[in-house]
């Protein structure tokens, strides 16, 4: 394994620099304010005014290097929290421990953790520029947006007072040598319902049922994978077993909207005659999905092992009612775009399940690169859950990114990396959500372009970043606002 003083050797070392200090504060979504604070002082080191608006959001402004202050101000753009997410086994805190960054071959991860790649690069190459002294480049606006991962709260809540760049570029994109041009919109679905309890049953089995071994990722970037998401799987299951007077007391799985769930579990009973029966039944189950999914997701693990009895199950008629409507609840691609060959147009991830004490919740993210489908496939989703009785609400919704190929941004970049490369970028839509279709609503009129370096497995434990891209995509950076003029 390769010590980590490797990456103050390589091109993009002064982005590394400041990863590596941002690896070191915490700062997942909601809690970003340190991280802040780090990118003040460096707005303060240099000199540089800042201000930062009621939501959170932080810019810092950089005038033009000498000759340049004739071309448009620039917006760059990342946002500043990550996604929390780790192995069952790890200990980690987000709120109070730094990353554990390691060198695998070609690639930076972190020990049993998200790595924050996603957007802490974008984060690093801003701070590296605003740190410059010998980058040419136009007046410059670094935006910082808070809490993307979970709500879009800082880009929707953005003072649009606080920008006067025409160009935006978004840095938060994850493919090498790709351009962005448009993203899709969202909404977030919440289902919550109270079900009555009741004592649990004599002369019975109580079983531990996990399913764990699924890769999970990113709910736009790797929905098209087709990979397993845990809550239906379990629920799969405990759907085949209800023939033999299954009662559940709890059941969980999934931990953010935005990522595709790795794991889930439930906590059964049988009538002791019905064991070996339960048992033959999920070794049937387990082999279907086997069969299904093992290209995508051949690790995928059911266990089933004894638990201490519970005091309470759900009563039979809400157990019935809810494991079909989150038997019936759509997860995966609804529809690939008649417009752009191979990018899925309309996606559902069903997120997050909890099931105790008589409490039932569960959150979806609906996607579409149409807004009107995404208020589609939410309302679908939402009618299906109200038929439970649940209350269920459509929170964050926000637009998508529509492509202008009339960009003069575009035109240019290609150009750029044309003659960087000796080739032209790939120009891609991505199913993600970019805050660009938000910023975009909020302030009209910006040409806008994403790009970033390769990281792959974002939103999990596995998510790493190529470093050889990243000196590509800071290569990349400097010329393009260099070319800005």
């Amino acid at each position: 394994m390769t010590s980590l003083t490797y990456l103050d050797q390589v091109g993009a070392a002064p982005v590394w620099h400041h990863f590596q200090q941002i690896a070191r504060i915490p700062h997942p979504s909601g809690h970003e304010q340190a991280l802040c604070q780090y990118i003040k002082d460096v707005a303060d080191t240099n000199g540089l005014r800042w201000q930062q608006d009621d939501v959170g959001n932080l810019v810092v402004y950089k005038p033009a290097t000498a000759g340049f202050a004739s071309g448009p101000t620039t917006v760059l753009q990342s946002h500043v929290d990550m996604v929390p997410e780790k192995n069952q086994d790890s200990s980690h805190n987000f709120l109070t421990d730094s990353l554990q960054l390691q060198i695998q071959g070609e690639w930076l991860t972190a020990t049993d953790t998200t790595l924050g790649a996603d957007n802490g690069i974008g984060v690093a190459a801003m701070l590296a520029l605003l740190d410059s002294k010998d980058i040419d480049h136009g007046p410059l606006e670094a935006l910082f947006t808070v809490t993307e991962e979970t709500t879009m709260a800082g880009a929707l809540g953005l003072d649009p007072s606080l920008l006067n760049g025409t160009v935006l570029l978004n840095l938060d994109t994850e493919e090498d040598g790709a351009l962005y041009v448009g993203c899709a919109g969202g909404v977030n679905i919440e289902a919550r319902h109270q079900c009555a309890m009741e004592p649990a049953p004599e002369h019975y089995h109580w079983f531990d049922l996990q399913v764990s071994g699924l890769r999970g990722g990113h709910s736009g970037l790797d929905i098209h994978l087709q990979g397993g998401n845990a809550i239906s799987v379990l629920v799969r299951v405990l759907k085949a077993l209800q023939p033999l007077a299954l009662r559940i007391s709890e059941c969980q799985g999934g931990v953010l909207d935005n990522a595709i769930p790795r794991d889930a579990s439930a906590l059964v009973g049988f009538p002791v005659e019905q064991a070996e029966a339960a048992q033959q039944v999920i070794d049937d189950v387990y082999a279907s999905l086997q069969r299904e999914l093992n290209a995508v997701d051949p690790d995928l693990c059911l266990a089933f092992n004894t638990a201490t009895a519970p005091a309470t199950v759900f009563a039979v008629t809400d157990q019935t009612l809810w494991l079909n409507a989150l038997h019936s609840c759509h997860h995966g691609v609804k529809r690939y775009s008649d417009h752009f060959a191979g990018v899925v147009e309309t996606s559902n991830n069903l997120a997050i399940l909890s099931m105790k004490d008589g409490q039932i919740a569960v959150n979806c993210f609906t996607r579409s690169l149409v807004d009107s489908a995404t208020l589609e496939l939410a309302d679908n989703i939402t009618g299906l859950f109200r038929m439970t009785g649940a209350e269920v609400q459509q929170v964050g919704l926000f637009p998508g990114w529509q492509p202008n190929p009339d960009s003069d941004v575009l035109k240019r970049f290609i150009g750029v990396h044309q003659r960087l490369y000796d080739k032209e970028p790939t120009v891609r839509i991505v199913h993600a959500a970019l805050e660009c279709g938000i910023l975009g609503a909020v302030k009209p009129g910006l040409d806008m372009i994403s790009f970033g370096p390769q990281i792959e497995g974002a939103h999990t434990p596995g998510e790493r970043v190529r470093i050889k891209s990243v000196d590509r995509f800071w290569t990349f950076l400097k010329a393009a606002i260099g070319s800005l003029t």
